[in-house]
């Protein structure tokens, strides 16, 4: 009796578990949606993505009991690592589907780049910690931390992974602007991308030119890199307001529709359940935002606040480009739909993301009694 009323209980108390009950909601309908796309079988997908879901969502529990404080002092050997990673990756990196992006450990395939997307934000937020108030756009404050930036983002291109690569800058760009560097800088850098869009269209690869002329004029190529993009906006049109029903779907169960289970979860979905289950995901991951932006603003250090909006802004921007990429708003990029889309290291990052953050939410709690 005194286990079951002793300090565990009450930490396991302040954990925010509404929001644990609707990250549930949202991989159980990513089950379903899996189910479907395989034809009405827990195999290969279904099954698989459950277990890996409980285990997953276990160890963001776990991640939340631990104090913010204590990343704290882990931001900078993470990083670290993870940079080391990205460097080995280039020298040993185990190549799949013409992408060098993973590291052999034996037991384990790791993708470091994936880490990287949490640890952006983690070493910023840190650095960011120590920084005075009105010192944060001074070049010796400013350069370091774009710096931290470029380094991994840089390595990832090289594997090739746009997506990623993207991500982990928007994810810094982020924490900088929420750490209070001025805005004419973020104007200034703008003007100067523009300005030097000639000499990056001609460093992308060929199939990364080839994804964004066809995000231009899918029609240009409707059997062939336009398929993705035709497909999947038939598969979502043809859904309608009310979807054609659960395991309906004639675009996905024709094989009309490639990477059905992957990059293109969200038009299966939108195929069966139209525009309602559409709008319903959506409202269940907005109110999960919601909750991350609350939590960052009850927050009792910079650090934590910056953690919280930055990993949520991370958050946002995997649902944002994979809705808007399956919607033909967005180039093809390869960024998963969290916990619906098939893949072990997207989950596994989405929920190492909600872990944090729900120890910061944890801490919020205990800070207000």
């Amino acid at each position: 009796m005194d286990l079951l009323n002793g300090p565990w209980q009450r930490e396991l108390g302040r954990l925010p578990w509404g929001v644990v009950l609707l990250v549930c909601a949202i991989a159980g309908f990513g089950l379903v949606v899996l189910y479907s796309a395989a034809g009405g079988s827990l195999y290969p997908w279904a099954l698989k993505q459950g277990v890996r879901f409980a285990i997953f969502l276990i160890g963001a529990l776990m991640l939340a009991m631990v104090r913010p404080e204590r990343w704290l002092e882990l931001a900078w050997p993470i990083y670290g690592v993870l940079l080391v990673a990205l460097l080995g990756v280039e020298l040993v990196g185990a190549v799949k589907g013409g992408s060098q992006r993973w590291l052999n450990l034996g037991f384990m395939e790791f993708q470091p780049s994936e880490m990287m997307k949490l640890a952006i934000v983690l070493v910023l937020a840190r650095y960011y910690q120590y920084i005075p108030k009105g010192y944060e756009s001074r070049p010796d404050v400013l350069l370091p931390a774009l710096a931290l930036i470029a380094a991994p983002v840089g390595l990832v291109m090289l594997q090739p992974d746009l997506g990623t690569a993207l991500s982990i800058m928007f994810g810094g760009i982020v924490v900088l602007f929420l750490a209070g560097v001025r805005l004419w800088i973020f104007g200034a850098a703008t003007a100067a991308v523009a300005a030097m869009l000639p000499i990056a269209w001609n460093l992308l690869h060929d199939y990364q030119r080839n994804r964004v002329l066809i995000f231009l004029d899918p029609e240009s190529d409707p059997r062939g890199a336009g398929y993705h993009i035709t497909q999947s906006k038939i598969a979502i049109g043809s859904g309608g307001i009310s979807g054609k029903g659960f395991l309906q779907g004639t675009q996905s169960h024709l094989d009309y529709l490639p990477e059905l289970h992957t990059d293109f979860a969200f038009a299966t979905m939108a195929e069966e359940w139209g525009l309602l289950g559409g709008l319903a995901v959506i409202i269940l991951y907005g109110l999960v935002l919601a909750w991350g932006i609350r939590t960052a603003m009850g927050a009792t250090s910079q650090f934590q606040r910056l953690l919280s909006l930055g990993l949520m802004a991370t958050l946002f921007f995997y649902l944002a480009i994979n809705m808007m990429m399956v919607m033909g708003l967005a180039p093809v990029v390869g960024i998963p739909l969290p916990l619906i889309s098939w893949g072990g290291s997207a989950m596994m990052t989405v929920m190492i993301l909600l872990g944090l953050v729900m120890g910061v939410a944890r801490a919020n709690r205990q800070a207000n009694g």
